[in-house]
């Protein structure tokens, strides 16, 4: 989970990727502690609601893919299986053949993101559409071009996804007078984020 992988179990995420060992791991990332009520973790993205972050995370989400891909020889993914399920499953057969650590970060939608948890499949392709969560695949194997973007530029209203999940919606209860100013400040971080891997696309 995120809560472990970002955050209290992070130094052991970190060793065994910086181990070189051929080790992987997949990080089921909800953006929150779900396994223990709801508590924001470093992955809980700005604006969203959660405990310990009631008016909302005033702070961007940490960058897991990047942080493993400054080690040059760790296996990195980044997937939405509703978005792009061919992507995810090669991403899954790359990690396994590669002969190393790897890595893979799904995004995975859950309870505590207030949405119907029968359309998660749905809500993960809303995410990739309008450019909330990146899809792409670092494979060091690929010495000439080892980054693979593999996002579309978005198509679908950022501020429309945040209002379709009450972790974020509640922000209107919670933080009134704020809301609007960390929905823009989270649609922000979320574009550059987007232009940073956009970026690392053409360079790498």
């Amino acid at each position: 989970g995120d809560g472990w992988a970002y955050d209290i179990g992070f130094g052991g995420l970190d060793h065994v990727v910086a181990s070189g060992r051929d080790v992987n791991l997949l990080v089921l990332d909800t953006e929150v502690y779900s396994n223990t009520g709801g508590q924001a973790s470093k992955s809980t993205p700005i604006a969203a609601v959660a405990k310990f972050a009631n008016a909302g995370m005033r702070l961007t989400k940490k960058n897991l893919g990047f942080m493993c891909m400054s080690y040059g020889y760790v296996y990195v993914a980044s997937v939405a299986m509703g978005a792009n399920r061919n992507q995810c499953l090669k991403a899954f057969q790359e990690a396994e053949a590669y002969r190393g650590p790897s890595i893979i970060i799904a995004y995975s939608p859950c309870i505590a993101h207030g949405i119907n948890m029968m359309e998660t499949q749905l809500e993960q392709k809303k995410a990739v559409e309008c450019g909330y969560w990146p899809l792409y695949r670092y494979n060091p194997q690929n010495a000439e071009k080892p980054f693979t973007w593999e996002s579309k530029e978005p198509t679908g209203n950022f501020r429309e996804f945040l209002n379709g999940e009450r972790r974020y919606t509640s922000l209107h209860q919670t933080a009134p007078k704020e809301a609007d100013a960390l929905f823009a400040e989270a649609e922000k971080d979320a574009k550059r984020r987007f232009e940073f891997y956009r970026k690392m696309g053409e360079i790498m």
